[in-house]
């Protein structure tokens, strides 16, 4: 299933991903910092959401209380529940 999440206080504005049996695909985002968000993208794909949830919830980016990683996990979190 396709979902898309709108982020909060970060660069990126929006991530898009597909979770099918509870593994992570096609992970992209709107905004942000191009390069570093393809390569997280890759690097979640085909992993369980629970795995990447638990890896990215909290890191945080210049003192913001998140950053674009931690929103994936918020957005992965909201659609497993």
């Amino acid at each position: 299933m396709e979902y898309t999440y709108k982020t909060r206080g970060t660069c990126s504005r929006q991530i898009k991903f597909d979770l099918v049996d509870g593994k992570v695909s096609n992970v992209s985002f709107v905004g942000g910092c191009n390069g570093n968000l393809q390569g997280i993208s890759l690097l979640v794909e085909g992993m369980e959401a629970s795995k990447v949830i638990e890896i990215l919830k909290d890191i945080d980016c210049n003192g913001r209380g998140t950053s674009c990683p931690a929103q994936l996990a918020r957005a992965l979190k909201e659609a497993v529940n």
